[in-house]
């Protein structure tokens, strides 16, 4: 039995709570993996606040790569390897189940005991966990439990422990109102980091997810402020408050740089900022637009929008600087370009048909369209690389949704107001 131990980071941030996002699968995988999740066991007299098997279904659904047996389909309650009758849930459709128990530790605390079972093993195959967790943190408990299953039948690493970033807009009777919020990948504990009566744009989570940067604006003295906001603390460093662009930050993956945008000397172009010595480097020098800059993972190259051939395009620059290679060519016009974990390729804004997300092999430069438009915007990769969340018009507004690398899985997650510029936390 493999045990895993929770670690609970405590946020410094006293901003207002906000509504979970609402998330709808619209679109699953033809020959999802069929997978049953036994209510877990809980001792008599316990009545921890989370149901367990409840979020690890909605994690595994919200990929549209699993197949989920309905409770009303279950035949019986096992809570262990040893009461299973592997026959039983063949007959309901189920190629694998999950079955497992809360076992109360200490004062308020639980042990987590699963098991993951191929129901056509004879044996049934069991792979046995347990998670340490106090009360407080079961929900997180349930997505190291999905995690761990993901991993086991996908072969990748599960995300659903990671965080989002995005922004939302609201017209209050006080006039326009903007949330920086963060929230658990499926939109629960959701918290407001910051807010304004004036835009905030381009959140980028920093490598240790405790950091974020961002643009806030001050439209009385007429600025743009690029930020770096401290999770734990709550302290903000200002990195760029010039004339003009400070804009679309993004980090190195060691963390000790920052790409962005400033235009104080005339044209946007892309600089590179230090944040131990707070030197400011610029790295692209064109009479035309360069922006959106992104790190590439192993931290020798940056891509960037820039219309120096006539048409918003995708461009890559070596971080020591040089010529500027350009990457596409398809569509009227390509931006918001992000690199996938591996670097093998990269997801953009396409027009083609609309705006709609697509992902560029950069190998074979096959472009593949993974969203149906119209207007669909900021992709942001998962950090195993298997998944984009973006916005798109929605009901009454814009709305975050995300979509399988492949194209063939996809999700809405709903929430009042405008939501966007997304922004997937890194592994934890």
């Amino acid at each position: 039995m493999r045990r895993l131990l929770i670690a609970i980071t405590l946020f410094a941030i006293t901003l207002p709570a906000q509504a979970a996002l609402k998330i709808e699968v619209t679109e699953g995988v033809t020959g999802a993996i069929p997978i049953a999740i036994v209510p877990f066991a809980v001792p008599e007299g316990y009545g921890p606040s989370v149901d367990v098997a409840s979020v690890v279904e909605r994690d595994l659904a919200s990929t549209g790569l699993f197949n989920i047996v309905p409770r009303n389909k279950q035949l019986g309650r096992p809570s262990s390897a040893g009461e299973v009758n592997l026959k039983n849930w063949r007959t309901v459709g189920a190629d694998h189940l999950v079955v497992g128990e809360l076992v109360p530790v200490g004062e308020g605390d639980f042990r987590v005991r699963f098991h993951l079972m191929d129901v056509f093993n004879d044996t049934g195959g069991a792979s046995g966990y347990e998670i340490d967790a106090p009360a407080k943190a079961l929900r997180r408990a349930a997505h190291m439990v999905a995690n761990r299953i993901y991993e086991q039948l996908t072969g990748h690493p599960g995300y659903f422990t990671t965080r989002i970033a995005y922004v939302t807009a609201k017209n209050t009777t006080r006039g326009p109102r903007y949330d920086l919020i963060i929230a658990d990948q499926d939109g629960y504990n959701a918290q407001t980091v910051a807010s304004s009566s004036e835009p905030i744009m381009s959140p980028s989570w920093s490598p240790d997810g405790r950091h974020l940067a961002y643009v806030a604006f001050d439209i009385e003295e007429g600025l743009a402020i690029l930020q770096i906001q401290d999770l734990q603390t709550g302290g903000i460093t200002e990195v760029s408050s010039r004339e003009g662009i400070n804009g679309a930050p993004s980090w190195s993956p060691d963390g000790r740089f920052l790409a962005l945008t400033l235009s104080y000397h005339g044209n946007p172009d892309v600089f590179i900022y230090d944040r131990s010595t707070r030197d400011m480097r610029q790295l692209t020098r064109s009479p035309a637009i360069d922006t959106e800059p992104s790190w590439a993972p192993d931290s020798r190259s940056l891509i960037f929008t820039s219309d120096r051939g006539g048409s918003a395009q995708i461009y890559r620059v070596p971080v020591s600087g040089g010529n500027a290679e350009r990457l596409t060519f398809e569509g009227k016009s390509n931006s918001r370009a992000v690199f996938s974990p591996d670097g093998k390729s990269i997801a953009m804004v396409t027009s083609s048909g609309g705006y709609r997300v697509a992902v560029l092999d950069l190998r074979t430069r096959n472009l593949r369209i993974l969203t149906d438009g119209p207007l669909d915007e900021s992709p942001s990769f998962a950090p195993n690389g298997q998944a984009l969340i973006y916005t798109r018009s929605g009901r009454g507004g814009t709305e975050l949704a995300t979509v399988s690398i492949d194209g063939r899985a996809k999700t809405r997650l709903h929430q009042q107001g405008e939501v966007r510029e997304p922004s997937w936390s890194p592994l934890d």
